[in-house]
């Protein structure tokens, strides 16, 4: 099969894993939104999950890159999936005890209640748990196991959602006393969506537990020493990216004034969301690539392959910016049923742009990952990190959440960038500049039209749209159809 084929088959596959839990869950945001009726709930939601994107990095360590890593170079592939189980298991029991034993210290550095502390550290020790056997399937190129699981997750995390922000204050209220009256609390909704979250995490890993049963256990501690070293980077890009993804959160509930910080996060936060289609693409397409790049790095000229695989991603995000501007204000009454949070809309451009930097940038990182400069990709992300703390301090008191948006752009812009000069010289990949700004560019002008000069007008931003499509169609059709129409029988 033709690897680039294969490699956007696998890409669609995880796609599907990963946009399709991503909508069901998008169900989430209008009952978060209707639920949270003054944004301030929303926003000491969006302050919490804000910390466990920060600690899931620290709990990973970097650990999943560094599976794929040697799991495609050692030739005893049980001994890298045993050391890398234990090594996970250790740490995450590790962390569980010192959790609990440093609750409240805990509660005062991230300025989260005591009382959700408990939550957040089960949440926590649930994901690192399946971190390996998650990266296994996709090292074995088991996407379709990979991807219903990521699906049952979610809809099992849904439908406790529903359960308990919908059906159980109506169940109780009807029956004023028994189980249903027992279970329920009034004011307990962010304590309901931790439970939630707890329960779709444990079922998960029961599915995934064969993996833990169907590994002969030796640990090697040479071989987790090389990973160790492999992955310290990773995760010190890891806590990097997630400060540029995360912190702007965390930082606007910090610098703006009390009585208005959390419901500023949580109009952020949800506009944030409609930023999401192109963060699905990019995680889905990187998802795909990553265990391609490790697999084809030793093939005759990789480089002119890996030139290709970004050239198709810019022509796809390109298209999928444009079409989430034209259509912002029907996602938003869609998915954001209460209109105190469409304040926040100017953002979702902003935010897109450089979700789509961020998402060039992965398939960029390919020199340092095949390589092993893997300390490149840390010291990138630090140059993010900085900008973002950086720009948030200097700018949130006087422009609030439309500063750390702008620090998102700059920030993936920069790293894009970097990475893009660095490669350069350590791993020349001969890309096709010309077309690359070339469909950024027009994609980027036919926003910006459609959005600020038309004012999001359906109507002229339905004809940009087009327009694009067209244009796309006939410079890139054929070549599209190559890579995307089945193959002759003959």
């Amino acid at each position: 099969m033709n690897p680039l084929k294969k490699l956007f088959k696998q890409t669609f596959i995880y796609g599907v894993a990963t946009v399709l839990p991503r909508v069901i869950s998008f169900f989430l945001l209008p009952l978060y939104t209707t639920v949270f009726e003054n944004a301030a709930g929303y926003g000491q939601y969006t302050n919490i999950y804000a910390w466990i994107a920060i600690f899931n990095v620290f709990l990973a360590y970097g650990m999943e890159t560094a599976f794929f890593r040697f799991y495609n170079k050692n030739e005893s592939k049980n001994k890298v999936v045993s050391t890398a189980l234990i090594s996970l298991m250790g740490s995450s029991l590790l962390f569980l005890v010192l959790a609990f034993s440093v609750k409240n210290w805990l509660a005062g550095v991230t300025n989260i209640d005591p009382d959700f502390i408990r939550f957040t550290t089960y949440i926590l020790v649930l994901d690192a748990l399946v971190i390996i056997p998650f990266a296994l399937l996709r090292a074995q190129e088991r996407p379709m196991k990979y991807g219903i699981l990521k699906i049952i997750n979610v809809a099992i995390n849904l439908g406790f959602n529903v359960f308990f922000l919908l059906v159980l204050p109506k169940l109780a209220m009807e029956s004023q006393e028994g189980l249903y009256t027992s279970l329920y609390k009034a004011n307990w909704e962010i304590q309901y969506i931790f439970i939630s979250n707890i329960l779709a995490s444990g079922l998960t890993l029961l599915f995934l537990f064969p993996t833990y049963f169907k590994v002969t256990y030796r640990f090697d501690t040479n071989l987790w020493k090389q990973m160790l070293k492999y992955a310290g980077p990773v995760m010190i890009a890891g806590v990097a990216f997630t400060i540029n993804e995360v912190f702007d959160k965390i930082l606007l509930t910090e610098l703006l004034p009390a009585d208005i910080s959390e419901a500023e996060v949580g109009k952020y936060g949800a506009c944030y969301k409609l930023a999401l289609f192109m963060t699905l693409f990019g995680t889905a397409f990187r998802m795909g690539v990553e265990p391609f790049f490790f697999s084809h790095a030793n093939t005759e000229k990789p480089q002119k392959t890996y030139a290709e695989i970004t050239n198709y991603f810019v022509i796809l995000g390109s298209t999928i910016l444009l079409t989430v501007v034209v259509f912002v204000d029907l996602l938003a009454k869609l998915l954001i049923r209460n209109s105190i949070y469409w304040e926040a809309l100017n953002v979702v451009p902003i935010i897109l742009l450089g979700s789509f930097c961020l998402g060039i940038y992965h398939s960029l990182s390919v020199w340092y990952k095949i390589t092993d400069r893997t300390r490149f990709g840390a010291y990138i992300s630090s140059v993010g990190a900085v900008l973002t703390l950086i720009i948030n301090f200097a700018l949130i008191p006087s422009m609030g959440y439309m500063a750390s948006a702008l620090a998102t752009l700059v920030a993936y812009a920069s790293m894009m960038l970097l990475s893009y000069y660095l490669g350069k010289k350590y791993y020349p990949i001969p890309y096709n500049l010309r077309k690359i700004v070339f469909y950024l560019s027009v994609s980027i002008i036919f926003a910006a039209l459609s959005f600020y000069v038309f004012n999001r007008n359906l109507i002229a931003g339905g004809l940009l749209l087009l327009l694009f499509l067209g244009m796309l169609y006939k410079l890139e059709g054929d070549k599209l159809r190559l890579i995307f129409q089945k193959p002759r029988k003959i």
